[in-house]
């Protein structure tokens, strides 16, 4: 039992791991690859007729009136980023002896190579969206008079609630025009009475127009493009449902396209050499390939984006002469590529 801690220590420790400890067989890690954190702000908009829809047009001259109830949805805003997650096939043990001045490993929490000899950092997440207030909900209720709660018909009610609706509007034309029979003593004072009046007309409209209330969400996706692709569904999106099933046909498909911009030269394996050196310590990293990855509504264009990805470039080992007894390097990798950021020796003296 206390082998297996010990050798789990060893795949999954952070920065330092390796100067507490160092066993003969080395630390155990992986390089990235390269997966796209999706964000997509989706508003739902939730409608409910007024309670004398039927009467708008009779007394609002409102026409377009809609008397059913509805819920919809929409994608509002569309981000990513990108992240570094393990690359199961790129697994190694990093060789460790006294041979060699490598005095600490720096992994991340999944046991990524982030830097050695020196501190790597682990690539940042965005905060998760936080919607903002939303303003009170109005009830029409609370800004009828007497007469209008007493009113004996929903016929009635409606009309006293229009003419209200006037007399709040004709108010306001008089504060505007500076011609109302009690004139605020300031702007200030104006301003308020202005939004009242305001706040009142919002509240009785309701019972004709009815209420729309909007939300926003995050939904959050993962997308690891692993070759080039014409055009693969991603996910399914319903503007009665939002976000469906990917086999749900009540939702129009998003689709992705992933091209590879092959900024780098690949090497022949042929030329590869065999054998192994001597210095070989088994310490590998990736050299990322540029790609371009667009996302669809169908046949629209929602948005594109070009980044560097682990598994569409190399990986290249490192001989361990640059940690050697006469220099030591310092390394540290992007921890979304597994590309190396800086790469520091110094002559030992």
């Amino acid at each position: 039992m206390k082998k297996l801690i010990l050798t789990s220590l060893f795949l999954f420790g952070g920065v330092g791991l390796l100067k507490a400890q160092q066993p003969v067989e080395g630390t155990t890690y992986f390089l990235p690859k390269t997966a796209m954190r999706f964000s997509f702000l989706v508003e739902k908009t939730v409608y409910t007729p007024g309670e004398f829809a039927q009467y708008a047009e009779r007394y609002m001259k409102e026409t377009d009136v809609n008397f059913e109830p509805s819920t919809t949805y929409r994608i509002i805003h569309t981000s990513m980023t990108p992240l570094g997650v393990p690359d199961s096939s790129k697994q190694y043990t990093l060789s460790l002896n006294k041979k060699y001045t490598i005095s600490n490993v720096s992994l991340d929490d999944n046991g990524v190579l982030l830097a050695v000899n020196a501190k790597g950092r682990k690539a940042s997440i965005p905060a998760p969206y936080v919607p903002g207030r939303k303003p009170a909900v109005l009830n029409p209720k609370d800004f009828m008079n007497e007469d209008i709660l007493t009113a004996g018909s929903s016929a009635k009610m409606a009309e006293l609630c229009a003419q209200e609706i006037y007399d709040i509007r004709d108010s306001r034309a008089q504060l505007s025009k500076g011609k109302a029979d009690t004139m605020p003593k300031d702007g200030e004072q104006l301003k308020l009475m202005l939004n009242n009046l305001d706040t009142q007309e919002k509240a009785l409209l309701q019972v004709f127009n009815g209420m729309t209330v909007k939300d926003t969400t995050e939904v959050v996706m993962t997308f690891i493009p692993q070759k080039e692709t014409s055009k693969k569904l991603f996910f399914r999106f319903s503007q009665r449902l939002g976000f469906t099933d990917i086999d749900d046909l009540g939702g129009a498909p998003y689709y992705i396209i992933t091209e590879d911009e092959h900024t780098i030269a690949n090497t022949d394996p042929s030329l590869k050499n065999e054998k192994k050196e001597k210095d070989d310590i088994n310490l590998n990293v990736n050299v990322p390939d540029k790609i371009k990855v667009s996302l669809y509504e169908q046949e629209r264009l929602m948005a594109s984006f070009e980044f560097y990805a682990a598994q569409f470039g190399k990986t290249e080992n490192l001989s361990g002469e640059l940690f050697g007894k006469k220099q030591t390097t310092r390394m540290v990798l992007n921890p979304i590529t597994g590309g190396i950021e800086h790469l520091q020796s110094e002559a030992i003296k």
